[in-house]
């Protein structure tokens, strides 16, 4: 078994990407930067009912994992604050913002709401509302995939306060016996609701699955470049057939816990620092102007991003709410006999 570790800064050779390859990856960060950001207006007009948990800060680490994985092959399911994942895998933002505003064009058509995006034809199988969930949920993807033999990999995303559920650490404990192919990502964004890890937690999150032989690793969750090489190389490991692997991305998340959560519990200059000196996409954008990319062509990617969201957010706002008859529907899985 691999030992415990913490993951350094870096990127290697052959995960070394073109300039247009990063300007890909940049332009799916600011979709999700900017689509979160306007999910925050809409629910500020009361256009979006519920909670809502944006992915704001975290944009490296959806966009990192997906960036490695196999399409089509690979299945990733995951908590509440979903966006993230869901518009890394290409899932489309008209849909998603018709979904959280609970629109009959939404991907749940309505009536899962901000926590219950879904998409298989993109391989994601959801956020889940119960905190934890997506770990058991997703043994039952990864168990698909080995009694298949489709040679696929499932990754399940959960928070840092899910990463004390029991029912993780029967997940752990039956991954392990069944050798699955799974990879658990714990993103730890420092607060869970609103304790701060150091309250809540004991112990290294990275070292959760160590009683049960699963290795693991801590992981700069704000550097979309380290984040890349620890998934490549976790998803090898898992993908050879050695079972579950664990990763500990350790992030910031910019807003409260929901947009319910004022997030009076860290103060202004910590949250101010980490805008200015680790703000994921800034780095990225960084390496692209020093990699050649002109400053106006950087512009114009975000502009056309901007333009995306906007259109979405009027196709949300345009589109009709379901219809009554739609309550009893999707609720039964029918049954041949």
């Amino acid at each position: 078994m691999a030992a415990a570790k913490k993951k350094k800064s870096g990127q290697s050779n052959s995960l070394a990407l073109t300039t247009e390859e990063l300007a890909a990856l940049y332009r799916k960060m600011v979709l999700i930067r900017r689509f979160d950001e306007k999910a925050g207006q809409l629910y500020g007009m009361g256009m979006i009912g519920g909670f809502c948990h944006l992915y704001i800060g975290q944009e490296a680490v959806a966009v990192g994992v997906h960036s490695v994985l196999e399409k089509g092959k690979d299945t990733i399911i995951t908590t509440y604050r979903e966006r993230g994942p869901l518009l890394a895998a290409g899932g489309d933002p008209k849909e998603a913002m018709a979904e959280l505003t609970g629109r009959a064009t939404g991907s749940s058509a309505g009536k899962g709401g901000s926590m219950h995006l879904f998409d298989q034809s993109r391989n994601f199988y959801g956020g889940h509302g119960i905190v934890g969930a997506s770990a058991p949920l997703g043994l039952g993807l990864a168990f698909a995939h080995k009694y298949r033999d489709d040679g696929g990999v499932a990754v399940a995303y959960m928070g840092d306060g899910a990463a004390n559920q029991g029912q993780v650490f029967e997940s752990f404990n039956m991954a392990v016996l069944w050798k699955l192919p799974i990879l658990f990502i714990i993103e730890n964004n420092q607060y869970s609701m609103g304790t701060a890890l150091n309250r809540h937690a004991s112990g290294d999150l990275y070292r959760r699955g160590e009683p049960f032989g699963i290795p693991g690793e801590q992981v700069d969750g704000m550097d979309l470049f380290t984040v890349r090489e620890a998934v490549s190389s976790a998803v090898d490991y898992v993908r050879s057939g050695q079972g579950p692997y664990l990763l500990e991305m350790k992030t910031y998340r910019y807003r409260g816990h929901s947009m319910s959560d004022p997030a009076k519990y860290r103060t202004k200059e910590e949250l101010q620092k980490m805008k200015d000196e680790r703000d994921a996409l800034n780095t990225v954008k960084e390496r692209l102007i020093a990699d050649g990319m002109a400053e106006d062509d950087i512009k114009a990617l975000e502009r056309e991003v901007k333009q995306i969201v906007a259109e979405a957010a009027e196709f949300a706002q345009q589109s009709p709410e379901p219809a009554p008859a739609e309550l009893w529907t999707d609720t039964l899985i029918p049954v041949e006999e």
